[in-house]
């Protein structure tokens, strides 16, 4: 229990039943809704709930929806089963040109002759099917899913009929899963830079596709670049190795034999370099940072992997690679398979902050192998992910203080997305509500740290050696497959069905809780050996700031460097928020004593400069303001960049603003639309201020 707070039911099991009705002007898709206060079904209409399209034949009978709110395809009739993309890379049009392949086989018999494909402003060109033309159209574009592509077929296909759906197309300026460098925005500044982001519904706005998690194919990539090319594949051992020399288009080649959904499909592009980083992995950046990469990463990616591989079961993949992408990637790292797509934040120059691969190698099992059905699940990407994550880092760091650690830290960032969101908001419950809405709105640490204190809370519940007995199970079962919540609820119970003391102990989760409740779970009663040392310094300097606001007799507690001999990182950042978690902010003057102190301005570990830059914010001190606008002209990650903007805002608006719009062309368009919605949303609540 949280102290005053009720952890209670809030709904009842949610249905599995959803049903579409085809007619001839327009598709209506019935969604149950669970009614929270009282335990039955009710029927509403809307996107997600109500879809209407243009058609112009009525399909036979009654037909199963998707139970991904967040896409268009009708992929309860057609599955992708594999997709061959022939793609140009044109850096001076800035766009992708070039044709995709879909092998697309039945799943009804006979009910369908129409495929709906999400296409998000793309330029089509032509549209085959089995090689001959066929009439296809874009329907009205429904934000913020983007425009159905609706394709007529001359019949209807039996059962597991397959047909090769072939689209010529090219990508526009509006495509949202692209990101152009120009050549001054690159280290070296001699070549361009392009790379993608599909999670979590961007991929339909490189060609149309099931964008869905619910559906995974193989791939087979052929991409022409005059510079060296990166893909979620295995590359081709005749790939070209450095760039063309006259700027003519190169061929690169990549397979990827293990069905993935079309979000993990990944290109990147560029003067890039590579280097081993163990015996079944290379890390892959620019030419001037390739050696201080393979130092940051050399030492513990094998590590991770051995570690991970005694957790669930070998690796599948082939080959685990990283990508250090240039500094306005967006995320800390996507987990694209065989590449993993990476931060330079990653790259610190201490080794302090590589348990960001920990983490996107454990996608490998958890995401990538066996994924969520739609974004409303996420949790069983991302808790999952955190949880194997922790794991890890136990195995290899030596014991379980560094992940009660790592989950303190995380505790503190759940606390902080619950609090930004409201701790009654949809967002912050395990299994939310996408029917509308764009998942990439509901992107927080709450299905990461949520999730994984559920996980974390049945493990203790049931014992660590039982709940490992279940994970290589879980792994499996869903290996190539995706599911939702109710699906692993099933798994888990039947797992222990025939164990008597377990399966009792199982009765007692509270599964509508934990699922539906919104706001922070039960805090989990961590091992704090590794924090309280930070949270003694902490201590210190709040009971300096009370002395020294209330007058009373100062102790003897004088700040020093020295004070933090021998910790890590991580352990400076826990006494950062701890810190930034007091009722009352530091003085100005002591705000800025800490960061003289500690040196926390100019260090290079961004993890700890972007917190210290909070707590000075929040402290009014103004010599902060050109350390925190340079930061947000050097680095894209979301996690840095939205909370100082927040601060910022705080701070001086006007210079908010001004810094957005010097560098919002810098930014990834994911984080750019984030931290306008952030500074524009806010505009009027600083007002009122």
């Amino acid at each position: 229990m949280i102290p005053g707070q009720a952890w209670t039911a809030v709904s009842s099991t949610r249905t599995a039943f959803r049903r579409s009705l085809f007619q001839t002007l327009q598709v209506v898709t019935v969604r149950p809704v669970i009614s929270h206060s009282h335990r039955h079904h009710q029927f509403s209409i809307g996107i997600g709930t109500l879809r209407t399209m243009a058609t112009s034949t009525p399909a036979v009978g009654l037909i199963n929806t998707p139970r991904d709110p967040n896409t268009l395809a009708n992929y309860n009739n057609w599955r992708t089963v594999h997709t061959t993309t022939s793609l140009d890379i044109l850096f001076e049009q800035q766009k992708l040109k070039g044709n995709v392949v879909h092998k697309l086989e039945a799943i009804t018999d006979g009910e369908s002759d129409e495929i709906l494909l999400d296409s998000s402003h793309v330029q089509i060109h032509s549209v085959k099917a089995n090689d001959e033309p066929v009439q296809w159209e874009l329907l009205k574009r429904l934000e913020p899913y983007g425009s159905a592509l609706k394709i007529k077929l001359d019949q209807t296909p039996k059962l597991n009929e397959t047909i090769q759906v072939a689209i010529e197309l090219e990508t526009t300026a509006l495509c949202t899963a692209l990101q152009w460098l120009t050549p001054a925005q690159t280290s070296n500044k001699k070549h361009p830079y392009m790379f993608s982001q599909c999670q979590a519904i961007h991929a339909r706005s490189i060609f149309p596709c099931q964008d869905t998690p619910d559906v995974k194919a193989t791939f087979d990539f052929f991409i022409r670049s005059p510079l060296p090319v990166i893909a979620s594949g295995i590359a081709a051992k005749d790939n070209p190795t450095s760039p063309s020399q006259d700027g003519s288009l190169q061929l690169y080649k990549f397979h990827q034999c293990v069905p993935i959904p079309a979000y993990l499909f990944a290109l990147a592009s560029g003067d890039i370099a590579t280097a081993k980083i163990g015996p079944r992995s290379l890390v892959a950046t620019g030419p001037e940072e390739l050696e201080s990469c393979r130092w940051e990463l050399e030492a513990d990616t094998e590590k991770y992997m051995e570690a991970a591989e005694s957790l669930v079961f070998p690796y599948v993949w082939g080959q685990y690679n990283v990508l250090v992408l240039p500094p306005s990637f967006p995320y800390g790292g996507m987990e694209n398979p065989v590449y993993t797509f990476a931060t330079p934040t990653v790259i610190s120059g201490d080794r302090q902050n590589v348990d960001v691969i920990a983490h996107e190698l454990s996608h490998s099992w958890s995401g990538n192998l066996v994924s969520n059905a739609s974004w409303e699940h996420f949790w069983l990407n991302e808790g999952w992910t955190t949880y194997l994550e922790r794991r890890i880092q136990a195995a290899v760091h030596g014991g379980d203080q560094w992940r009660d650690f790592s989950a303190i830290i995380g505790w503190k960032a759940l606390t902080d997305s619950v609090e930004q969101f409201g701790d009654q908001h949809e967002f912050t419950k395990l299994v939310i509500d996408l029917k509308g809405k764009d998942p990439d709105d509901a992107f927080s640490s709450i299905p990461y740290e949520k999730g994984f204190n559920f996980l974390y809370y049945i493990e203790k519940l049931i014992s660590k050696p039982q709940f490992d007995r279940f994970i290589p199970h879980y792994f499996e079962t869903w290996r190539g497959k995706s599911l939702d919540s109710y699906d692993f609820k099933t798994t888990l119970l039947e797992f222990f069905k025939d164990d008597e003391v377990t399966s009792k102990k199982l009765d007692t989760i509270d599964w509508d809780a934990w699922f539906y409740k919104p706001g922070l779970p039960p805090k989990p009663d961590f091992d704090t050996s590794l924090v309280d040392v930070a949270y003694r310094l902490a201590d210190k300097w709040e009971k300096l700031e009370s002395e020294s606001t209330t007058g009373g007799a100062t102790d003897s507690f004088r700040p020093s460097k020295s004070d933090m001999d021998g910790w890590s990182a991580n352990q400076v950042v826990v006494f950062l928020e701890r810190v930034l978690a007091f009722n009352k902010g530091l003085s100005a003057a002591h705000a800025g004593l800490l960061g003289e102190v500690y040196e926390l301005k100019d260090t290079r570990n961004v993890e700890v400069s972007s917190r210290y830059y909070q707590i000075a914010m929040r402290s009014k001190v103004d010599a902060i303001k050109p350390f925190v606008t340079k930061l947000l002209g050097e680095v894209g990650r979301m996690k840095f960049v939205r909370p100082l903007y927040r601060g910022l805002i705080k701070l001086d608006y006007e210079l908010a603003v001004e810094t957005f719009e010097k560098n919002k062309d810098f930014y990834h368009p994911i984080c750019r639309g984030m931290v306008a919605k952030d500074l524009f949303g806010s505009k009027q609540e600083k007002k009122k201020e």
